[in-house]
């Protein structure tokens, strides 16, 4: 008797999935932290998360040196872990560094990439334009943004390059949680930004390539600092999510 093969969508989505309690611990707080339900300056106490996650200390204690390498959570010593605070200036440095690593990456893509990172390019394009930039689908919309973006880079052939942009990126994503519930209110088309990039991508155009990257780059920060949407940072405990328990 055959095996029933399983579909080749369900076999990825099933390789992708957490394997470990501590992938999912990591996975749970940190979309917790992204999404503000981890407040940015609160303290992590490691009796509260497992009461409301359900997990270990020694399980929370290792997600959460993850997020430390993330940028995400700060280690305290011995007095534990706190969520990285968010403000423009951390911004603003986020963004230069950025800037300084991908423009260079951009250049180099395009003039070295060949056909096999243009094809990669159309493919992680065309998947990211017919995901709506919207809350309701921020999650979908960040996995393909960063994918899109890491493409758009690749072509330079450097790990370390993808390794010290795969940090920012995550680190990044916050803020760009931030920003995506205004996009709508303050006519900002980041369709059309992400169009203008991969178009001067194609062509082969470096400098309308890289002109384009920078502007899309800069606006996050120019949205949110333009409505004082961080204005947080606190050293109170919010409660956590109640349904955070039920995830493991």
């Amino acid at each position: 008797m055959s095996k029933r093969r399983m579909p080749v969508q369900d076999a990825a989505a099933a390789a992708a999935a957490p394997r470990t309690l501590i992938e999912q611990a990591y996975v749970r707080l940190r979309d917790d932290i992204v999404e503000g339900r981890l407040a940015p300056g609160q303290k992590l106490r490691i009796e509260h998360l497992r009461a409301c996650y359900g997990v270990g200390a020694g399980t929370l204690r290792e997600a959460l040196t993850r997020l430390v390498s993330d940028a995400l959570v700060q280690a305290e010593g011995q007095r534990g872990f706190r969520v990285a605070p968010m403000s423009l200036d951390d911004l603003a440095d986020l963004t230069e560094l950025r800037l300084h690593i991908e423009l260079d990456a951009l250049r180099q893509s395009i003039r070295y990439g060949g056909t096999a990172w243009r094809d990669a390019l159309r493919a992680a394009y065309g998947e990211l334009s017919a995901c709506p930039v919207t809350p309701e689908h921020r999650k979908r919309w960040e996995a393909l943004n960063t994918r899109f973006h890491e493409v758009l880079i690749s072509g330079r052939r450097s790990p370390w390059t993808l390794r010290v942009w795969r940090v920012l990126a995550r680190h990044g994503e916050r803020y760009r949680s931030q920003a995506i519930a205004l996009h709508a209110a303050q006519g900002r088309d980041v369709d059309a930004e992400h169009r203008q990039i991969f178009e001067a991508a194609i062509e082969g155009n470096e400098a309308r390539a890289a002109l384009a990257l920078e502007a899309h780059i800069r606006a996050t920060l120019d949205l949110l600092a333009r409505t004082d949407r961080l204005g947080i940072g606190t050293d109170a405990t919010p409660a956590l999510p109640a349904s955070a328990g039920d995830r493991f």
